[in-house]
């Protein structure tokens, strides 16, 4: 369930749903260890297990950071602040009160994913408000010996989604804003469910990415990716695909049925080493499905709509 990336970063399967591979937390074992993403509350045992076989005690671990708080990357807050009592939790400053108070959050996920919610993220535990640390447009974690994450607000998939760069690797954090990589097809997905997508946030989330000066990608889902400015670009290409497709779909029929069926067949054509695997795709649905993507960019097209002069 750990994999040894260099520079002691390690990444760690979270098994979201029972799934493999598909999301990770990752753990910067400096002077004062640092947890990037915690996966689901499900996979919360997994996490303290994988901490504890790489030398993390309950006394050890200094900072808990999420790039957003979606319940595949923060869903395990709750039970690690628990398990880990002198760690900080930092998040950006739109998600704080909802890792105090995670009642509206855990309603409306309930409500989106009904009974599959159990089976693929649990509930989200309160975080003391004491312990949480806010993040602004940017900022800095310490990880010791001069080593640092710089953090910037980076919004598109959603309002309280930063970015984090490694001073010393130059990794980059990607959350959910550069998409979803598959390793077994080495392409790129993208990730623009409601309620908060907005793509002129995500492009420019895209090219904040690539200024970054950014060595190697570490996506939550899922893994290190070196080619930093292709697999950046290809990202964009794709946002932007989905987009005009669901836009098209949209002028043919106001039926949002109709446009998740067009899209799911314009991409099993253009994407046929992805959908040769059925279970792959069944996996990614769990994860980040089409329905959703396409809901997350007709909403946004909606306000598009509404905002435009008449």
């Amino acid at each position: 369930m750990t994999t040894a990336l260099g520079d002691e970063v390690f990444e760690i399967d979270t098994q979201m749903g029972g799934h493999a591979g598909i999301t990770a937390s990752y753990l910067i074992r400096s002077s004062k260890p640092c947890l990037v993403e915690t996966g689901t509350a499900r996979s919360a045992p997994m996490v303290v297990d994988s901490l504890r076989q790489l030398g993390i005690d309950a006394a050890d671990l200094a900072t808990i950071v999420v790039t957003h708080i979606h319940l595949d990357h923060a869903g395990g807050v709750g039970d690690l602040a628990s398990t880990f009592p002198n760690a900080t939790i930092v998040v950006h400053e739109k998600g704080a009160r909802h890792l105090a108070d995670p009642t509206k959050l855990v309603a409306s996920a309930h409500r989106v994913f009904g009974p599959d919610m159990d089976r693929l993220f649990g509930d989200l535990l309160p975080t003391p408000v004491e312990r949480i640390v806010s993040l602004g447009d940017t900022g800095s974690i310490d990880l010791g010996d001069g080593r640092v994450l710089t953090t910037f607000h980076n919004p598109g998939h959603a309002s309280h989604h930063v970015g984090l760069l490694d001073s010393q690797t130059g990794d980059l954090y990607t959350g959910d804003a550069a998409g979803v990589y598959v390793q077994q097809t080495a392409q790129v997905r993208p990730a623009t469910p409601p309620p908060d997508f907005d793509l002129n946030l995500a492009l420019t989330s895209l090219a904040r990415m690539r200024d970054a000066g950014a060595q190697r990608l570490l996506f939550s889902h899922y893994g290190p990716v070196t080619a930093v400015h292709d697999v950046l670009a290809e990202s964009e290409a794709e946002l932007c695909y989905w987009v005009e497709a669901v836009r098209e779909a949209r002028s043919e029929s106001p039926d949002i049925d109709h446009a998740v069926a067009l899209v799911k067949e314009r991409d099993r054509e253009r994407h046929l080493d992805f959908y040769a695997d059925p279970d792959r795709v069944r996996t990614y649905e769990d994860l980040s499905s089409v329905q959703a993507n396409v809901m997350g960019i007709s909403r946004w097209l909606d306000q598009q709509e509404t905002q435009s002069p008449q």
